[in-house]
This record gives structure tokens, C-alpha cells and sequence, in this order.
């Protein structure tokens, strides 16, 4: 006879192992695949925007026409090399370039310093290191070298944000940086840089007063920089009274609003805007979402605005479930900084604050300003995948049990021995002791 278990088996089969299931690679987060989504068709959409806007443009000039792709096909060779960095830095960049943060922040600091001595002047400003199609803006790598700066040292040090003199040695930084953009002169680069650092210091839990004091300073010191360029202050003056010189200083202004008027509902058809031909200057540039409103009228207006507002959504989902302090500052900071740019874009063109020469992310042509956005969403993307730049805690384990929960008994021993006397405790004690070795046998 056989023995049988209480429900009637055999006691002495065993059950055949398990097979273990092959592990498949995580499925990536709804944040990863809006990020992507969005990135993506921004992407597609200024490539045809690009081509439409300045091929009329190429061909008025020289009348050549092979020359009238020149920007479309600068726009996909460093998308193309953008889209590959963003690929690469998303699956394996988050650690290095924590590490490297140092070094890219100096290099940064170089760049801007070198422009202003050797750089490529253009239409009275000096932004660009390079010649020909090969150019680089400094301040675009400055500014998300701050954001990795800020993140890093917020995150080393939490107990920063607790009065102004503690985010001195951010705050320092960051200033030193805008003078230097200032000066080339780029006002609009330097707003950008400074409201995306103040939306970290929110995500850092900065106090409120100590915002205020730091922006009214900011506020001062730009409004300052306005009066004293008279082009600045031409603009200024353009954006209070649009109808004072509508062909002088409000001219830019007016024929944005002609151009969005003109493309009412659902637009003119691509190719077939006019204000690209002449009449908006800087149209495949910092005016290109006139360019969208006339020939793809309210609606591709409105697809752009949605695009970006599921952009910010998943970015500050990615920020809000990061795992680490950095990773939610770095995503805070770079998810605002492409917000903010793009927001202070859409509000020139449709006369809602001053022109300020800053590019729609993604979208516009400028191939330094693409590579910095494209390696900043790599970022974002990195840690929407899960991964951390912070190193991990240690516990030293013995025997299967922590250090700290084996100095614990000595303590309930001492506390047991308290109660009940010197002699009644030694019998529990070789119990759990013969317990410990048949257990470790």
C-alpha cells in the first residue's frame, strides 16, 4: 500500500517542475510612446514647413532652382543624426551624461566665450562658430547644459532651495551664462534659459518668496537690456502700438497677422502662401508659425499647439514618476525648457508678446537648435524607460539576514533576561541557537 496525503495523492510523486516563462522586454510606459509620438510628427511637420517656406524664398533670390531644397536637406541630415543621439541616449546616455555634466557645462561656457571673439555674424548678431552649412550655436548646448547643472546640484544638494543665498551657486552660474547670451545679443535665448530654470526650482520646492525676489530681479535686469539696445527697444515699442510703424518696427508683426488672417479656417494649401515670398522675413526661421496659419490655416495652428501640450502632459507624467530626485528635476527642467520656447514663439507670432527671435522647437529650421532639442527628448525618453543616473544603496547581507537585524537580539535578549532573571533565559537561547544551525545545515 501506498501512502496517501490528506487529499488523496500520492505523497511519494512529485510534480513536475515548472517550465520558467521566457522574459520578454518590458513594454514602455504610455509617457514613452506620447513623447515619441509627438517628437515625431513635430518632426515630420517641420520638414514639410521648411521646404515650404523656403524654397519660394530660394528661388526669388538667385532663380536657381536646384537651390530650393538647400534647407530641406540640411534639416533631414542633422535630423537624422539628432534622431540617432536621441535613440542612443534614451537607452544607454542617462548615466554618462550625468557624469559628464561638468564637462559640458564648460564646454558650453568656452563656446560662448569664443563667439563673441571669433564667431559668425549675422544680421548684426554673433551666435554661430563655423562656416558655411558646418555652423554651431553655443547657447544651444548652454541651455540644457544649465538644466543638467541645475538638476544635479539640486539633487546633491536638497537643502539649497531653502533661501536665496543657499541657490547662490546656481543662481551665479546660470546669470553668468544669460550675460554671455545677452551680449551676443540674444535676449530671447536668455528668457528661455532663465523660465525654465525657475520651473525647476518649482519642481525643486523653491519657497514662493523666494521666487518672486529672484524673478523681479530677472524682470528688472531684462527690461533694463530692452531700453538700452535700441533695436530691443524698437520691438518693445512695435509690440505697445503694432499700427504706430507698421512698415518699420511693427512691420514683422503686421504681416504675421496678415498671414494668419489670410489662412483663415483651414489654409491656403501648402506651397500656396504668398507671405513667405518676400513679406515675412525670417519665415522658414523664427516666423514659421505664420507661415503654418496662412496655409494650413487655424487648424494646423490649433494641431501645433496640441502636439506641444501632449508633449509638456508626458513629460511632467515622466517627472512626476521618475524614481530619483535627479531624473524628476532633469525632466522638469528639459520637458519646460522645450515648453517655454515654444510657448514664447507662438506668442510672437500671433502678437501676444514681442518678437524675440526664438525658434519653435523641432519645427523650425536651425540645425544647432534640432540636435539640442533631439538630445534633450533622449533624456526625457531615458528616464520615461525607467532608468536612473543615481547610485544605488548597498546593504552588506551575512548569512541571510542584514547587519541591523542581527544586532537587534542581543537587545530583546537583554530586555527578556530584564524580565524574567539571569537563569530562565538560557534555555530559549540554545533553542534558537540549534534552530540557527539546523537552519544554516
Amino acid at each position: 500500500m501506498t501512502s496517501t496525503g490528506a487529499k488523496g495523492k500520492p505523497a511519494g510523486k512529485k510534480r513536475p517542475p515548472k517550465k520558467k516563462k521566457k522574459r520578454t522586454a518590458a513594454t514602455p510606459p504610455a509617457e514613452y510612446n506620447l513623447l515619441l509620438t509627438a517628437t515625431l510628427c513635430l518632426l515630420a511637420l517641420g520638414a514639410v514647413m521648411v521646404f515650404s517656406a523656403s524654397s519660394t524664398t530660394q528661388v526669388l533670390s538667385d532663380g536657381n532652382l536646384s537651390n530650393s531644397t538647400l534647407f530641406l536637406k540640411r534639416t533631414l541630415m542633422y535630423g537624422a543624426v539628432g534622431l540617432l543621439v536621441m535613440h542612443l541616449v534614451a537607452r544607454h546616455g542617462l548615466l554618462a551624461v550625468r557624469r559628464l555634466t561638468p564637462a559640458i557645462l564648460a564646454a558650453s561656457f568656452f563656446g560662448l566665450l569664443a563667439v563673441l571673439a571669433i564667431g559668425t555674424t549675422t544680421n548684426g548678431a554673433s551666435r554661430w562658430l563655423g562656416a558655411g552649412p558646418v555652423q554651431f550655436q553655443p547657447s544651444e548646448l548652454a541651455k540644457v547644459a544649465l538644466i543638467l547643472y541645475g538638476a544635479d546640484l539640486l539633487a546633491r544638494k536638497p537643502k539649497m532651495t531653502r533661501s536665496v543665498s543657499d541657490l547662490m551657486p546656481l543662481l551665479l552660474v546660470v546669470g553668468a551664462a544669460c550675460m554671455l547670451i545677452v551680449v551676443e545679443p540674444d535676449l530671447g535665448t536668455a528668457m528661455v534659459v532663465a523660465f525654465a530654470t525657475g520651473a525647476m526650482l518649482i519642481a525643486a520646492g523653491a519657497r514662493p518668496r523666494d521666487l518672486a525676489l529672484v524673478a523681479a530681479c530677472v524682470g528688472a535686469l531684462a527690461l533694463l537690456a530692452a531700453v538700452v539696445e535700441p533695436y530691443r527697444l524698437e520691438r518693445l515699442t512695435g509690440f505697445l502700438h503694432p499700427s504706430a510703424d507698421p512698415t518699420g518696427a511693427g512691420f514683422q508683426a503686421a504681416q504675421a497677422k496678415i498671414a494668419l488672417g489670410s489662412g483663415g479656417f483651414l489654409g491656403v494649401g501648402i506651397g500656396n502662401g504668398t507671405a513667405k515670398a518676400g513679406f515675412l522675413p525670417e519665415a522658414h526661421t523664427d516666423m514659421i508659425s505664420a507661415v503654418i496659419g496662412e496655409e494650413l490655416g487655424m487648424f494646423g495652428i490649433v494641431g501645433i499647439v496640441g502636439l506641444f501640450s501632449l508633449f509638456g502632459y508626458a513629460g511632467l507624467r515622466v517627472a512626476q514618476r521618475a524614481r530619483d530626485r535627479y531624473s524628476k528635476l532633469l525632466v522638469a527642467g528639459l520637458t519646460s525648457l522645450v515648453m517655454v520656447q515654444a510657448t514664447i514663439n507662438l506668442f510672437a507670432v500671433l502678437g501676444l508678446a514681442p518678437l524675440t527671435g526664438v525658434p519653435l522647437p523641432l519645427v523650425s529650421y536651425g540645425n544647432s537648435s534640432l540636435m539640442a532639442t533631439l538630445f534633450a527628448v533622449g533624456l526625457i525618453l531615458a528616464v520615461a524607460r525607467g532608468r536612473t543616473a543615481g547610485a544605488g544603496k548597498l546593504r552588506v547581507v551575512e548569512g541571510g539576514r542584514s547587519p541591523a537585524r542581527k544586532r537587534s537580539r542581543p537587545s530583546r535578549g537583554k530586555s527578556a533576561q530584564s524580565r524574567s532573571g539571569s537563569g530562565g533565559n538560557r534555555r530559549p537561547r540554545r533553542a534558537s541557537d540549534g534552530r540557527r544551525r539546523r537552519a544554516s545545515g
